[in-house]
């Protein structure tokens, strides 16, 4: 590394297509944006990363890497994706590649696991700069206190039954027996980063070398996805853990104490965005009903709903007639259509939420207190929402939305 230069920093995101516990899972949309994107994320916006780039062999992966900002200069090999490969040679490929092909060299390699989305602020460039200050080390590692102490743990001979301690500690005679505040503490190791000097990888045959640093991560951002359940664990902790970590979307305003108005666009939101036409050129749209109930529901809560829509199709009031949600409709402009309805009816902006979908929706957002996108929104309507659902549009988004607003109101 030459002195006085900034330190050349790649952060890889390993993602194989073949995922077999949830498929698809690299690319399946979480808390609102998909799974990689969080790890792209946390190599864009860390100071001290100078590349951020995903190593997959999975066409589609790729193209969603690139559209949440990170570089796939190459397709790994089949060979290297399998269920069994480990990450060293995943790595030894995507630095010999780069500099065979580049002539690039990094000073540090950045790991970030797409199954530990959540990672705090900061945690990167803590490792990075950790790592570039001991030069004695070969890596720097997350870890958290184990959630399980190892020395209240035991080996088991199968033949006679009896049970042997699985370590011993000095100055303590039974340790599995001793109060674990005089134990040593331990560490578990996680997912969220891992800092290595290319030389422990390309030389030493190892992705963490043989000096190997902590860098120490609150317990209560440990997830790693591997099933469904960790799946809807981890959106929950996302969604109302109050947690202050790396977010590929906003998620930056808190939602309304007692909101007053629930204001919808209509295709996309309370439809699929999917469109009949039949020989006459008549027009159908497909909606749930379960978003009818919601509406019901928050309505007898105290909370009314409205259409803005730009929409000319006769199908949208006929759908909010049917519903009974008021319709303003064939509208080009929405946040002057928005902000004259707040002020003929004496709605405070701040006490407005807005669910929507497309680009066109993106000029109301600031003009409310809170903005949703539906789970297929636009990727510019989902980085700008303060909240992104579960749901698509037309598949009981505006439900979930009613839900969660009646859960905060009660």
């Amino acid at each position: 590394m030459v002195s006085g230069k900034r330190p050349e920093v790649l952060a890889i995101i390993p993602a194989r297509g073949g995922s077999k516990g949830i498929p698809r899972k690299n690319i399946r949309v979480f808390s609102g944006a998909p799974l990689i994107a969080y790890s792209i994320a946390a190599g864009l916006q860390a100071e001290t990363v100078t590349r951020t780039l995903v190593s997959t062999d999975d066409e589609e992966i790729a193209a969603v890497a690139r559209q949440w900002g990170a570089e796939t200069p190459f397709l790994r090999p089949a060979e290297l994706a399998q269920d069994q490969t480990t990450d060293l040679p995943v790595f030894e490929h995507a630095l010999n590649w780069l500099a065979e092909h580049e002539d690039y060299h990094p000073d540090v390699v950045v790991q970030l696991r797409p199954t530990s989305p959540v990672r705090p602020v900061g945690l990167v460039d803590e490792a990075v700069r950790l790592l570039l200050d001991h030069p004695e080390a070969d890596s720097v590692r997350g870890v958290v206190p184990a959630g399980q102490n190892p020395h209240k743990m035991w080996r088991v001979n199968e033949t006679t039954g009896q049970m042997i301690p699985l370590l011993q500690v000095d100055g303590v005679a039974e340790p599995y027996n001793a109060p674990r505040q005089i134990l040593p503490p331990v560490y578990w190791q996680t997912g969220h980063i891992d800092a290595i000097r290319p030389a422990a990888i390309l030389e030493k045959a190892s992705m963490s070398g043989e000096v190997i640093l902590s860098v120490k991560v609150e317990p209560r951002f440990t997830v790693d996805i591997d099933n469904v359940w960790d799946w809807q664990r981890a959106e929950w902790l996302v969604r109302e853990g109050g947690l202050k970590m790396v977010r590929p979307v906003s998620g930056s305003r808190p939602w309304p104490q007692r909101p007053a108005l629930l204001v919808m666009d209509f295709d996309g939101v309370l439809t699929d965005n999917r469109v009949w036409v039949d020989e006459n050129g008549r027009e159908m749209v497909a909606a749930n009903r379960s978003d009818s109930m919601g509406l019901n529901l928050l309505r007898a809560a105290g909370v009314p709903a409205v259409v803005i829509s730009k929409e000319t199709n006769p199908v949208v009031a006929a759908r909010c007639k049917k519903i009974n949600v008021p319709c303003l409709q064939k509208v080009d402009d929405k946040p002057a259509a928005l902000k004259a309805y707040l002020e003929e009816h004496h709605i405070a902006a701040q006490d407005v939420i807005y669910i929507g979908n497309d680009t066109n929706d993106l000029p109301c957002f600031p003009l409310v207190g809170f903005a949703v996108s539906v789970a297929d929104g636009h990727p510019q309507v989902r980085a700008a929402a303060d909240h992104v659902l579960s749901l698509n549009g037309g598949h009981g988004a505006v439900r979930e939305l009613c839900d969660l607003i009646m859960e905060r109101i009660k």
